[in-house]
Parts: C-alpha cells; sequence; structure tokens
C-alpha cells in the first residue's frame, strides 16, 4: 500500500510539473529569443500569454472529458499533444509559429493538474486525502525551483531551442507513464455521460455557487501573490538585482524552498488542525511575509538575500492554505469533481493569464511596485477566504 501510495504521488506530481516546466524552464531564454527571432520582449511576452489563455480554457474540459472517458485515456491523449507541441516549439521558425506552440501546449499541458486532483478525491478521504495532495505539492514544489536552472544551464551548453526538446522529451516520458504504469481510478459504473445540456447544467452548478468561487478565487490570487515575481523574473533578476540568466536559483530556489517546508507542515498538521486553523495560520504567515516585502523595497537596496527571503517566507504560508481551499472546493460537488476540478483550473489560470498579460508587464519596473502588487493579490484572496469562513460560522 506504501508503495503504491507514493508512485501514485510521483506520478501525480510529475503530471502538475508539466505547468510549472512549460512557464519556468524558458524564463532565461527571453533575451536569447528576442534576439533569435528578431523580434520585442513584449511579443516574447506573448508565449507566455498565449500559452495561460489556451490553458485557462481547455482546463474546463480536461476534467469533464476524465469523467466521461476515465482518467488515464484523457491524460494520454494530452500528453502526446503536449509533447508533439513542444516539437513545434523548438523547430519554430519565426514569433508567431512559437505563438502557436504554446497554445498547443497550453491546450495540453493543464490536464495533468486538473485530472491529478479528481484522482486524489477518487482514492481517499479527509486528512488521507490532504496528506497526498500535500505529498504532491511538495514534490510538485520542486519543478519551479529545478525548471529555470535547467533552462539557465542548458543555455550554457545549447540554444534555446534545445529548451523545447527537453520539454517534449519530458512530455513524451510522461505519455508513456501514464499508459503503462498509471492506475485508472474511475471505473466506467461511475462516469458521467458527455451530454451537453447535462454539462452546460453541471457547469452551471459549479460556476454559480459562491462558496465554490470565493475559495477558487482565494486559490488563484494567493498564488498570484507570488506569480508575478515569477512572470517578472528576466527583469527582476537580471534588471533590478544585476543577476545573470544562469542566476534563477536565486529567486526558485527559496521561493520553493519555503512551498515545500509548507506542504510538508500542511502534510503533518492533516487531522490534528482544523481546515480553518491551517487556513488562518497560512494567511498570518503571508501577511507578514507581504508586509516586510513592502518595507525591504522601501528601505533597502535591491539585491540578495533581502529581496527575496519575504518572498519565500510568502510560498511557505501559501502552500499551508493550498491543500484545504483546494479540497474544501472540490467537496462541494462529490460526483462531479473532475469538472469542479476543470473550473477550478480554469478560474486560476484566468487570473495567472491576467497576471501575465496587464499586472506583470505594469509592476515589473521596480521591486517597490512588485510587493504592492504581493500585498494587492494577498489581501483580496484573503477577503475571498474570510467570506466563505464568515458564511460557514453564521450557518452554524
Amino acid at each position: 500500500m506504501h508503495r503504491s501510495y507514493t508512485q501514485l504521488a510521483i506520478i501525480l506530481a510529475a503530471l502538475a510539473a508539466i505547468g510549472p516546466f512549460s512557464i519556468d524552464t524558458y524564463l532565461p531564454a527571453f533575451h536569447a529569443m528576442e534576439t533569435d527571432l528578431g523580434t520585442t520582449r513584449y511579443a516574447v511576452q506573448q508565449t507566455l500569454t498565449l500559452y495561460m489563455v489556451m490553458f485557462a480554457v481547455m482546463v474546463l474540459w480536461h476534467g469533464a472529458l476524465s469523467d466521461g472517458f476515465g482518467r488515464r485515456r484523457v491524460l494520454v491523449v494530452a500528453m502526446a499533444m503536449f509533447t508533439l507541441a513542444s516539437v513545434l516549439c523548438t523547430v519554430a521558425p519565426s514569433i508567431e509559429w512559437m505563438w502557436v506552440g504554446r497554445a498547443l501546449q497550453g491546450m495540453s499541458a493543464g490536464a495533468g493538474m486538473v485530472i491529478g486532483r479528481a484522482i486524489v478525491r477518487d482514492v481517499l478521504d479527509g486528512p488521507d486525502a490532504q496528506r497526498l495532495m500535500s505529498h504532491v505539492v511538495m514534490m510538485f514544489a520542486v519543478a519551479p525551483a529545478v525548471a529555470p536552472i535547467i533552462g539557465g544551464w542548458i543555455l550554457v551548453f545549447a540554444d534555446w531551442r534545445a529548451i523545447f526538446a527537453f520539454l517534449a522529451l519530458y512530455g513524451l516520458v510522461m505519455t508513456v507513464v501514464c499508459h503503462r504504469v498509471l492506475p485508472e481510478t474511475l471505473p466506467p459504473d461511475k462516469r458521467q455521460p458527455l451530454h451537453l445540456g447535462d454539462l452546460a447544467r453541471a457547469y452551471g452548478q459549479v460556476l454559480r455557487k459562491p462558496a465554490f468561487l470565493l475559495l477558487t478565487g482565494a486559490l488563484a490570487l494567493n498564488f498570484n501573490g507570488f506569480f508575478i515575481y515569477v512572470l517578472s523574473a528576466p527583469t527582476f533578476l537580471v534588471d533590478h538585482l544585476g543577476r545573470s540568466p544562469q542566476a534563477f536559483a536565486w529567486l526558485f530556489v527559496p521561493a520553493m524552498g519555503g512551498l515545500l517546508v509548507g506542504s510538508w507542515l500542511s502534510g503533518r498538521v492533516a487531522g490534528l488542525w482544523s481546515p480553518k486553523r491551517s487556513v488562518s495560520i497560512g494567511y498570518a504567515v503571508m501577511g507578514a511575509s507581504a508586509l516586510a516585502n513592502v518595507v525591504v523595497s522601501a528601505a533597502m537596496t535591491p539585491g540578495l538575500p533581502q529581496s527575496v527571503a519575504p518572498i519565500a517566507l510568502y510560498t511557505l504560508g501559501m502552500s499551508l492554505t493550498m491543500p484545504n481551499l483546494t479540497l474544501m472546493a472540490l467537496d462541494l460537488f462529490p460526483l462531479r469533481r473532475g469538472l469542479a476540478s476543470s473550473c477550478q483550473s480554469f478560474m486560476q489560470m484566468a487570473v495567472n493569464a491576467l497576471t501575465a498579460a496587464v499586472t506583470a508587464p505594469l509592476l515589473w519596473g521596480s521591486v517597490q511596485t512588485l510587493s504592492l502588487g504581493m500585498v494587492m493579490y494577498l489581501v483580496l484572496g484573503a477577503a475571498a477566504a474570510g467570506a466563505v469562513f464568515f458564511r460557514m460560522a453564521e450557518s452554524r
């Protein structure tokens, strides 16, 4: 049982990590892509925006498709599509072809995250589900720390196209693993028919549920308090902190270290702390770190470690809140967990895409504006989560 649990956690973490690898691995290559493709920084940035927009559109369907056809079959098709899209990016002759390849990557990359969440709830309940979710997040946290480092070192020995060749290889490995190793967790008798009328009603039920919208909004907003730094990493590290494209580890390793510690702690307190207590402590940690970030950005010269330490503390608090907020939202729809997970991911990626297209370019001009962006997202996320817990208290 322990071996199968560990194997499942590793596979789900690797599937979920497709998204971060698709975003973070090529961040160090932005300057090289701009030069090689003869384009502008903004045009290269739009490869990220298009990826997120298509990611957000398709995650609405990954879960529903897996509810109807089974988890494993949909994952195999999605990973195969991701592999082919990565090959297209590898050979893209122009920025326009890169846009096409990145859009196709976005259409397929979200399946691992969406369906993985549904698989957790297929096999486990209560504190056990929280522990598995925490372990998945803990292993998944390694991806954003490792991805830009891998991308940076690939640039030392090859050009930026080799980064997408690496992603194609990753996609191929996951296609084989899903086909040969991953168990099917949704038996045929529990699958939901894909009738358009039924689907429309199911989506309507999920997207009209205030508690679901607030919990999912809180998840998305909390994450974007950190994500603005991921999107702004080439400017934040190279321009503001004076580091090279190989030095992305200075941001990602501490940040993901915080995520690892918070996820480990979340797993340890599962069943000991109530969901409300875990979420409240997570928000307290995020609040302290966001305030410290504003003070440091205003009072000190940008540099290491002072400009990065508050970000690491923020991700620790964020990862304390993530498992409970995720499971609370999914548990509102026990018969449609795949579809609910799709809606959850859609909302998160919609906020991510807005941040990539609008917020990050507006804020990355200075460390001060980035720190205020973190505070803005945290306040909005705390208000959304607080509204849910307030309603829960009132209903009692």
